[in-house]
C-alpha cells in the first residue's frame, strides 16, 4: 500500500513546525522562513511483532543499582587545550558539535584533531562534503601533515556515508559541515531544518550503537548562534564554540555543553601558517601589550571553567556632546557595566552621567563572571579622574549595589595566578581571606567597599 503523503512548514531559523504557512513564525519573529516539507506516513507495526525482529534487539530497562558505573574512557590528544576544553579528552562513542564563523579555522582544528587521533587511537574517517579529497591533500601538505594517513572521503549522502562507516569501522569520524549532508527520508534542500535533524539523528545513532566518537562540523548564523534547528544542539553530547576575530591570529575554543566534564572552560590557539598552535600561558600573552603610564586600565584574574585567567580591562570616558551619555560595551555585559556606573556615582561620588563611557576586554576574551566588577570599577575610575593604576596591581571582587565588595570563588586559584606573572599586589574581598593559606609572596589587600579601593588606588 502506498504511503500517503502530508504537507508541513517548518521554520528554518528555529525549527517551529506547523500545518498552516505564516509569513512570521510565531516562535521566533523571523520573516519568510516558513518552507514546506513533505512527510510520508509509516505503517504501524501490530504489538505483537515486538516479540520478534528488531525490537529484540532493544536494551530493556534495569534497575539504577544494577546498571555499572563505570569510568568512561577518553582518548588523549596531543592537543592539551583541546582536551582541557573536552573534560580530558575525547570520549568514545560521543558527538560533538563544534560551531564557528566560516573561515574561522574549524576545517584546519579538525584536519590536526584527525592526524593525531589517527597515530594514537587508530583509524580516523575525515568526511568533507564542502572540498574534494584533493583540496584536502593540499590543506594537509600546507599544514606539515604530508604523511598522515587518515582516510578522507568526498560525500554528502548519508546512506553512502553510513556504508562507508561500517566497511572501514574507524574509531573516530568528522563530519564537515553538517550543512552539507542530505538523507533521503528528507525531502528538502541540504542545510534545512529537516536535512540537518535527519542526519544528525543518524550519526548519534552510528556513534551510540558503535561506540564512535563523531565530531560535527556546523556554521553559525549571523547573530553567532549555530545554523539549523534549536534541538540540534540537545541532540549532541558536547558544543563547543570556536571563536576569534578574523583579522587576529589567536583562537578561543569554548565549550557551551559539556556531557562528560565542565562547561564554560576555553582553550587558546594561535592561527600560524602551519595550523594551529597552543596558547599554554594565555595570561602572559593578554598582559604583553600593556601600555605603561596610560590610564583607564585594570587587571583582573577570572576564571574560565578550572582555569585562572588575567586579563585587561580598559575604560575610556569622555564628555558627552549630546544630551544622553553614549555607553558602549565589547566582551562585557552591557547591562554589569551600567550598573557598576550607577553605584560608583551613587556611592563613590563620580559625576559620570555627562560622561560617554567605552569599556572593552583585551585579548578577544568575553568575561561575564561577578568577580570582573572591581577591575571595571577601578578602570572606569582611572579614565575618569586621569589618574593611572599601578602595572603591578590586580583586581578581584563583586560589587553590590549598596557599594560593598562580595567574596567570590576558587579566590586561591587567581591569586596563585596572579603570583605567578610576578604581580605584587592584589585587591580582594575581606571576606574570602580565609581562603588563603598566608604562605602566598604577593601582598594581598583585603577591602569591603568600592570606596576603600579608590582612595587606595587614588591617594589624593
Amino acid at each position: 500500500m502506498a504511503k500517503k503523503a502530508s504537507t508541513k512548514y517548518v521554520c528554518q531559523a528555529c525549527g517551529y513546525e506547523s500545518v498552516q504557512f505564516y509569513g512570521k513564525c510565531p516562535n521566533c519573529g523571523a520573516w519568510n522562513q516558513m518552507e514546506e516539507e513533505r512527510v510520508y506516513g509509516k505503517t504501524i507495526a501490530h504489538p505483537e511483532a515486538s516479540h520478534t525482529g528488531h525490537a529484540s534487539s532493544r536494551m530493556k530497562p534495569t534497575k539504577l543499582d544494577q546498571v555499572k558505573g563505570e569510568e568512561t574512557p577518553r582518548v588523549q590528544t596531543q592537543m592539551g587545550e583541546l582536551n582541557r576544553v573536552l573534560g580530558g579528552g575525547v570520549v568514545q562513542g560521543s558527538l560533538v558539535l563544534i560551531g564557528g564563523d566560516p573561515g574561522i579555522g574549524k576545517s584546519t582544528l579538525m584536519l590536526q584533531v584527525s592526524a593525531e587521533l589517527h597515530k594514537s587511537a587508530g583509524p580516523v574517517l575525515y568526511v568533507s562534503g564542502e572540498e574534494s579529497m584533493h583540496q584536502i591533500k593540499l590543506r594537509a601538505d600546507r599544514l606539515g601533515f604530508a604523511g598522515a594517513d587518515f582516510y578522507v572521503y568526498a560525500e554528502t549522502d548519508m546512506a553512502a556515508i553510513q556504508d562507508v562507516i561500517y566497511y572501514l569501522k574507524p574509531r573516530f569520524v568528522v563530519i564537515d559541515s553538517i550543512q552539507t549532508m542530505t538523507h533521503e527520508d528528507a525531502t528538502t534542500t541540504a542545510g534545512s531544518v529537516g536535512q540537518v535533524r535527519q542526519t544528525t539523528a543518524e550519526l548519534m545513532k552510528i556513534a551510540k550503537s558503535n561506540n564512535i566518537g563523531i565530531f560535527i562540523v556546523g556554521h553559525v548564523t549571523k547573530e553567532g548562534n549555530i545554523a539549523g534547528p534549536r534541538i540540534l544542539e540537545h541532540m549532541v553530547d558536547t558544543v563547543l564554540y570556536f571563536e576569534g576575530e578574523k583579522h587576529d591570529t589567536f583562537r578561543i575554543l569554548r565549550a557551551v555543553k559539556n556531557r562528560f566534564g565542565s562547561t564554560n572552560e576555553i582553550g587558546v590557539f594561535d592561527m600560524q601558517q602551519d595550523g594551529l598552535h597552543e596558547v599554554t600561558n594565555p595570561s602572559e600573552l593578554f598582559l604583553e601589550e600593556r601600555l605603561a603610564g596610560a590610564n583607564g586600565s585594570a587587571v583582573v584574574a577570572s576564571m574560565e571553567g578550572t582555569r585562572p585567567i588575567l586579563t585587561e580591562i580598559q575604560a575610556l570616558l569622555t564628555p558627552t556632546s549630546f544630551g544622553n551619555a553614549r555607553r558602549t560595551a565589547s566582551g562585557l555585559d552591557y547591562s554589569r557595566v551600567s550598573l557598576i556606573m550607577a553605584v560608583l556615582e551613587k556611592r563613590a561620588g563620580l559625576m559620570l552621567q555627562n560622561q560617554d563611557a567605552y569599556l572593552k576586554s583585551t585579548g578577544g576574551v568575553k568575561l561575564d563572571e561577578p568577580a570582573i566588577d572591581l577591575a571595571i570599577a577601578v578602570a572606569i575610575a582611572s579614565s575618569y579622574r586621569e589618574k593611572e593604576t599601578k602595572p603591578t596591581d590586580c583586581f578581584v571582587g563583586e560589587i553590590g549595589l549598596t557599594g560593598e565588595i562580595r567574596r567570590v570563588t576558587r579566590i586561591a586559584e587567581r591569586v596563585q595566578e596572579a603570583e605567578k606573572l610576578g604581580f605584587e599586589r592584589i585587591f580582594i574581598p575581606k571576606n574570602a581571606m580565609s581562603g588563603l593559606t598566608g604562605k602566598e609572596k604577593i601582598k594581598i589587600v583585603g577591602v569591603t567597599t568600592v570606596s576603600e579601593v579608590l582612595n587606595s588606588v587614588f591617594p589624593r
